[in-house]
Parts: C-alpha cells; sequence; structure tokens
C-alpha cells in the first residue's frame, strides 16, 4: 500500500514538472528577434530653444506711471524680458532605408532646434527633418550615412488580440530596452486622435520610447511606439501604437510632398446608443451618426443629412462612429465616394466627393450651417423631433439637441439628446420659435432652459455673452 501510495505521489510530481516544463518552453523567447533588429533602432536627442521670465514664477515687476522715479531703477536692475534656454529631451527611432531615412513620432521633434540620432555602434549624426504629421504622430527624419541596417514592414491587419508584441526604444534615455507584451485591443479610437485607429498593448512604454518601433514573433514592425495613458506620468499598463501600415502611407507622402493630404467629408458625428437606434428603426445600434453638417463642405453638397446613421464607406462596414475618419482620411481627395446609410429605418446608397482635408486652423473656424436663422453664438444646433421620436421619449413637443460646440450651451450643461421643452417659459415646438426666441436674446441676460434627459427633466441656466 505505501509503494503504491509512493509510486502515485511520484507519478503526479513527474506529471506536474512535465506541464510546467511544458508551459515554459510554451512563453516565447525574443533574444534572437532582438540580436537581428536592434542595430536599426535609434536613439533621438532633441534640442528646444523656449523663452521664460528670469524671474522666479510668481514675482511681478509692478507696472508703474512713465513718470514714475522708479520707472528706471526697475527697468535697470529687474529686466523682465524672457531669457532663451536650451532644452533637451529624448525619444526613440528607427531606421527604414540603407540610406538614411528614419521613422519616427511627431511629438518626439516638435519644436526642436537640433536633433542628434545615435546608433547602437555609438555613431552619431545630426538628422534633418523631411516631414512631419501632427494628425497620426508621425515624422520622417534624414541623416546622412549609408549602408545602414533596416527593419522589415509587417502587417499590422493580420495581429490577433494575445498575440505577443515587443518593443525596442531608449526609455529614460537607457538606449536599446526590450520590452514585451499582448496585443490588447485593435482600431482603439483616442481622444483628439481621429484618424489613428491605434494598436493597444500592455507592453512596458516609457517616456523616451516613443517613436520606436513594436515588433510581432516574426521580427517585423506592426507599429510604431506612440502614447501611453497614464495617471501618474509612468507605465500603467497601457501602451498605443501607430500602425506600420498607416504610418508609411504617411511617411511616403511626406517624403514626396513634405506634407500629408487627406480625404474630407465635413460632418460631425457621434455613436449610436441602444435607445437611438430603436428611434431609427434599427435592429442594433451601429454606424456614425450625422449629428451636424459643416459648411461648404463635400457633405453639404451631398444628399447627406442631419439624422443620416453611415454604416458603409466604399465597401468598408462602419460599426462605430471613430471608424469613420480614418477610412475618409484614406479616401482619394476628388473621386466619388459611396455611403451607405440608415434613413428613417430604410437603407440608402449615396455617392460624394470627396473633399480635401483643411488645416487644423480653418477648419477650427469652421461654424455648422445655420438652420433657420439660429444663432452660432449659442453653440448648439437643434432639430424638430419626430412623432416616432415623441413617442418614444415620452413628449408631445420639444427641440432635441443634435450638437453642442464650445460656448454658452455648453456652460450651461446643455448635451447632445437633450430635448429642449421650454426657454423662457416659452414652449418649444419648432426651430422657427426656437430662433426667434435667440434672435430677441439681450447680450448679457441670462435664460431659463427646461430640458428633458433620461434621468428626467430640469432646468439650466443659459448665460448670453455680453458681446455677441
Amino acid at each position: 500500500m505505501k509503494r503504491l501510495i509512493g509510486f502515485t505521489l511520484g507519478f503526479i510530481y513527474l506529471c506536474v514538472a512535465v506541464a510546467s516544463q511544458a508551459a515554459l518552453f510554451d512563453l516565447p523567447d525574443f533574444s534572437e528577434l532582438v540580436k537581428k533588429n536592434g542595430a536599426a533602432v535609434v536613439n533621438i536627442s532633441t534640442t528646444q530653444k523656449v523663452k521664460r521670465s528670469p524671474f522666479p514664477q510668481g514675482i511681478q515687476i509692478p507696472d508703474l506711471p512713465k513718470n514714475s522715479p522708479f520707472r528706471d531703477f526697475f527697468r535697470h536692475y529687474f529686466d523682465n524680458t524672457p531669457e532663451q534656454y536650451n532644452v533637451q529631451s529624448l525619444g526613440s527611432g528607427f531606421i527604414i532605408s540603407t540610406d538614411g531615412y528614419i521613422l519616427t513620432s511627431a511629438h518626439v521633434i516638435n519644436n526642436a532646434s537640433k536633433i542628434i540620432v545615435r546608433l547602437t555602434n555609438r555613431e552619431e549624426y545630426e538628422a534633418k527633418i523631411v516631414g512631419a504629421d501632427k494628425r497620426s504622430d508621425v515624422a520622417v527624419l534624414k541623416i546622412d550615412a549609408k549602408s545602414l541596417p533596416i527593419l522589415k514592414i509587417g502587417d499590422p491587419s493580420k495581429l490577433q488580440v494575445g498575440e505577443w508584441v515587443l518593443a525596442i526604444g531608449s526609455p529614460f534615455g537607457f538606449n536599446n530596452s526590450a520590452t514585451a507584451g499582448i496585443v490588447s485591443a485593435k482600431g482603439r479610437s483616442l481622444p483628439n486622435e481621429t484618424y489613428v485607429p491605434f494598436i493597444q498593448t500592455d507592453v512596458a512604454i516609457n517616456p523616451g520610447n516613443s517613436g520606436g518601433p513594436l515588433f510581432n514573433l516574426e521580427g517585423q514592425v506592426v507599429g510604431i511606439n506612440a502614447q501611453i495613458y497614464s495617471r501618474t506620468g509612468g507605465f500603467m499598463g497601457l501602451s498605443f501604437a501607430v500602425p506600420i501600415d498607416l504610418a508609411m502611407r504617411v511617411a511616403d507622402q511626406l517624403k514626396e510632398h513634405g506634407q500629408v493630404t487627406r480625404g474630407w467629408l465635413g460632418v460631425t458625428i457621434q455613436n449610436v446608443t441602444r435607445e437611438l437606434a430603436k428611434s431609427f428603426g434599427m435592429d442594433k445600434p451601429r454606424g456614425a451618426l450625422v449629428a451636424a453638417i459643416l459648411e461648404d463642405s463635400p457633405a453639404s453638397k451631398s444628399s447627406l443629412v442631419v439624422g443620416d446613421v453611415i454604416v458603409d464607406f466604399d465597401g468598408q462596414p462602419v460599426r462605430e462612429s471613430s471608424d469613420l475618419p480614418p477610412l475618409v482620411g484614406r479616401a482619394t481627395v476628388g473621386v466619388k465616394s459611396n455611403i451607405t446609410v440608415i434613413r428613417n429605418g430604410k437603407t440608402k446608397l449615396l455617392s460624394v466627393v470627396i473633399g480635401k482635408l483643411p488645416k487644423t486652423e480653418e477648419l477650427e473656424s469652421r461654424v455648422l450651417s445655420p438652420a433657420s436663422g439660429e444663432k452660432a453664438l449659442m453653440g448648439m444646433r437643434v432639430r424638430e423631433l419626430t412623432k416616432k421620436e415623441m413617442k418614444e421619449r415620452g413628449v408631445d413637443h420639444g427641440l432635441l439637441v443634435v450638437v453642442v460646440n464650445p460656448g454658452p450651451a455648453r456652460q450651461a450643461d446643455i448635451r447632445p439628446q437633450d430635448i429642449i421643452l421650454q426657454i423662457d417659459r416659452k414652449r418649444m415646438a419648432s426651430k422657427r420659435e426656437f430662433s426667434k426666441i435667440i434672435k430677441a436674446v439681450k447680450p448679457g441676460s441670462t435664460l431659463a432652459v427646461l430640458v428633458k434627459r433620461q434621468e428626467g427633466s430640469m432646468f439650466l441656466v443659459l448665460k448670453v455673452p455680453e458681446d455677441p
């Protein structure tokens, strides 16, 4: 019996040991990948010239009258003219051609007056900026060198969630540091990064890693490590990389034209909630809801209307609103694109000639297409409810808020999808009534606005600016 028990325990121990060894051997070994590709990853050191006051923060030089006897004294001994300082910062990059073209993140070289690229063999080169694209956070540098090692470019569309990936870079200046993890998600949309479907990973990325490559297990670059999500400034398990196919398209345009041209539709969009999907006669939430159409945009010259739900763009499905901007951005300017929308519960096929995306400043200066004389300074746009929507929302009148821009409406906490029932005790049933009361408002006055949202009805205070 004792022999049997001993044999059984020994057998169990052997099985556990074998299983542990098998699990151990299943873990990837990145040593060869690092050895083969490390030489093509570079350290980037930049110098920025910044101006700041020579005095500690908080010290103010008094603004004295011209005839004051102390004016010359303070001007002579306490000159407050900003002084210029050199600020150093670090980043990473990788070589994509044997003659010295290097890919990195645009924010790594932003406002740099001097850029030094350091190779693993300790050779240093001063780099020139070929071009930088802030919208995708991609930049191309050039150094005067030949016969350089380069990296192989992979296909990020083949990446699977859960797949192993490796990053090489210079976190905090520690050159050629390798860290590994898995793909956490694909096609991530981040605030203010409309045109990039990021690859999310749990690879340890820290300041200095930006611009470095993200590899798959085959040693191919699948992304550029761009940013982390952190509340402390350090790594917290959320890292994001720009897909390499997008980055290479940007790089090609930067090398050829020095700038990037993107397609433009000219709409403000939002996600379709379950409640909205139901009110639109859709079987499930999907697509990008057109909340507003910009003036003099390609969309304004097409048959698109506010309230359309875009579910397909040129044969590519639009599952969420964040899917649409990258698709439009890749579209060819001046060429017709086919758009499938759901309107009043029915599917329609539309076409629109894609325009060229304006510069950021020009885009921000554009206002929403005016509707029935609605005053843009209130920063919101409304539309009338359909009978079906009124029934769904449990109201017999009201105006639906479709978009809220920075301005009085946002300051009043008016939100998209709010229903405005009253303004200044006056019932709101049409856009004409809305426009009439807005036009009559005096600068500096306040209006009581009764809105209905999911949690119930409430009054909000809308303050009209002193200077309209």
